[in-house]
């Protein structure tokens, strides 16, 4: 069984910094992918990428460490939502998606 793991998630004043962290685990064969989502109330989930994040949000990934995690700075009330983390793992020659039971960030002052 895979689980995904999140952590880090909670309360940032505007103009803060948050660090979200997720590790895999469980009985699998390889990793293709991992990354971050978040879903604002009464919004679809999207992914954490392009213009509303860039030049505040870094994603970095260690598959050695099976670990992907999500530094924010410059924090926005925009920014409030539930993230949760997604991955893509090989599991006995096929692939499969999971995702983490999300953590919720709020931005407020």
């Amino acid at each position: 069984q895979v689980q995904l793991v999140e952590s880090g998630g909670g309360m940032a004043q505007p103009g803060g910094s948050m660090r979200l962290s997720c590790v895999a685990s469980g009985s699998f064969d390889s990793i293709n992918s991992m990354g971050w989502y978040r879903q604002a109330p009464g919004n679809a989930r999207e992914l954490v990428d392009g213009d509303p994040v860039k030049g505040r949000f870094t994603i970095s990934l260690d598959i050695a460490k099976n670990t992907v995690t999500l530094q924010m700075n410059s924090l926005k009330p925009e920014d409030t939502a539930v993230y949760f983390c997604k991955a893509v793992i090989r599991i006995r020659g096929y692939s499969y998606q999971y995702w983490g039971q999300g953590t919720q960030v709020t931005v407020s002052s």
